[in-house]
């Protein structure tokens, strides 16, 4: 099994710079700077999403729902009307 895998990356020339700096001060290589990045990067969990509102307009009682086949008969009608039109 591969534990390690040399790849070329493009990295911005300032990041690089940062990344050779914190590799001297840390006394370590820029390919342990940059993977100790990636990992830190990686195991973040994503910000849950921030709730959700619609705001409606018109009588609260009347509840609309719809179904991929409610379009598609809607469609159909809409396209015999105009057949017949």
């Amino acid at each position: 099994m591969l534990t390690r895998m040399r790849t070329t990356l493009i990295i911005d020339d300032d990041l690089l710079k940062q990344a050779k700096l914190r590799a001297a001060e840390w006394n370590q290589t820029v390919s342990d700077v940059v993977n100790n990045a990636l990992r830190e990067c990686l195991n973040r969990t994503a910000p849950a999403a921030a709730p959700f509102s619609l705001i409606t307009y018109g009588r609260s009682a009347k509840r609309a729902h719809h179904e991929p086949s409610d379009f598609d008969a809607a469609l159909e009608q809409e396209d015999q009307n105009r057949l017949r039109s």
